[in-house]
C-alpha cells in the first residue's frame, strides 16, 4: 500500500505528528518514503476534506490530528482493503 492519504491517516492514528515525524513513522511501519511534495500536498487536500487538522504548536512545527471524518475515512478504507486481500489470498490458494 503506497497511498500517502491512507499512510498519513494511519500514522496519525496513534497520535498528532508534525510533517517530518510523520514521514519517519510511515517509513518504519509502511517501507515508504513519501517526498515534502507528496507528504504536504496530501495534508493540504486531507485539511481541505476535514480528515485532519492543525493542532495548537508548541514548538516551530505544525502538528495535526486526525479528525472524527478523517477516522471513519480510514476505517472504511481499510475495510475496503481487508476485503480485497481476503479475496486474493482465497483466489491464490485456488491457483
Amino acid at each position: 500500500m503506497s497511498d500517502p492519504t491512507l499512510l498519513i491517516l494511519a500514522s496519525l492514528a496513534d497520535g498528532d505528528k508534525h510533517g517530518y515525524a510523520i514521514m519517519e513513522d510511515i517509513e518504519r511501519f509502511a517501507g515508504v518514503r513519501l517526498g515534502p511534495g507528496t507528504l504536504y500536498g496530501a495534508i493540504t487536500r486531507m485539511e481541505q476534506r476535514a480528515w485532519i487538522r492543525p493542532v495548537q504548536a508548541t514548538e516551530r512545527r505544525q502538528p495535526y490530528t486526525l479528525t472524527p471524518d478523517g477516522h471513519a475515512y480510514l476505517e472504511e478504507q481499510l475495510n475496503n482493503w481487508s476485503r480485497v486481500m481476503k479475496t486474493a489470498k482465497l483466489r491464490l490458494k485456488k491457483a
